[in-house]
C-alpha cells in the first residue's frame, strides 16, 4: 500500500531541536509562609509553560513518487447491457411511498397525484383540497381553541388551589403564634403568683 505523501528523507531533525517538556516548574515560585505540611501536605511548586518547548518534531511531507493512485478494478463492457431510454416510464403506478422526518406533528398527506400537467394537478386540487381546506382549517382551529381554553381553566384552578393552600398555611401559622402568645401570658401570670 502506497500513500500519497511520505516523509522527506532529506528533512532531518535540527540539532538545536531539544526534547524539552511542555511545562516546567516555576522558578519564581516559593512555598508560602503559612504552609503547614501536616495539614496541607508536601508543597509542590506550580508549573508554567516551557518557553523552550517547540512541540514534537515532525518530518516534512512530500508527494510520494511511488504513489499510483487508488486501485480500482478495470472496467470492461457489459455484454448483457441493453440501452433503454424508457426505463423510468410507467403506465400505471400502484403505490407512492414517503419517508419523512417532521418537527411538528399533524401534517396530513392526501389526494396524491403524479403528473406532468400543471392544469391536471390544479384541477384535482380545486376538486379535492381546494373545497375542503377552509373547513378543515376551521375545525382544527376550533379544536386548538378548545384545548387552549381547557388548559387555561386547569391552570387557573391549579393556581386557585395553590392560593387556597397558602392562605390555610398562613392561618395555621397565625393560630400557632396566637397559641404561643397565650402560653407566654399564662406563664407570666403563673410566675407573678
Amino acid at each position: 500500500y502506497q500513500r500519497r505523501v511520505r516523509g522527506d528523507p532529506e528533512d532531518q531533525q535540527p540539532s538545536d531541536w531539544a526534547d524539552e517538556p511542555e511545562t516546567i516548574v516555576d522558578p519564581d515560585a516559593s512555598q508560602p509562609e503559612d504552609w503547614d505540611e501536616e495539614e496541607d501536605g508536601e508543597w509542590e511548586a506550580p508549573t508554567i509553560s516551557n518557553p523552550k518547548f517547540k512541540g514534537e518534531w515532525k518530518q516534512k511531507m512530500i508527494p510520494n513518487p511511488d504513489y499510483k493512485g487508488e486501485w480500482a478494478p478495470k472496467d470492461i463492457p457489459n455484454p448483457d447491457y441493453v440501452a433503454d431510454d424508457k426505463l423510468a416510464h410507467y403506465e400505471d403506478i400502484a403505490a407512492v411511498g414517503f419517508d419523512l422526518w417532521q418537527v411538528k406533528s399533524g401534517t396530513i398527506f392526501d389526494n396524491i397525484i403524479l403528473t406532468d400537467s400543471v392544469d391536471e394537478a390544479k384541477a384535482l386540487y380545486d376538486e379535492t383540497t381546494g373545497k375542503t381546506k377552509d373547513g378543515e382549517r376551521a375545525m382544527r382551529d376550533k379544536i386548538e381553541d378548545e384545548k387552549r381554553q381547557k388548559e387555561e381553566e386547569e391552570r387557573k384552578a391549579r393556581e386557585a388551589e395553590e392560593k387556597k393552600d397558602e392562605d390555610e398555611d398562613e392561618d395555621e401559622d397565625e393560630d400557632e403564634e396566637e397559641d404561643e402568645d397565650e402560653e407566654e401570658e399564662e406563664d407570666k401570670k403563673k410566675d407573678e403568683l
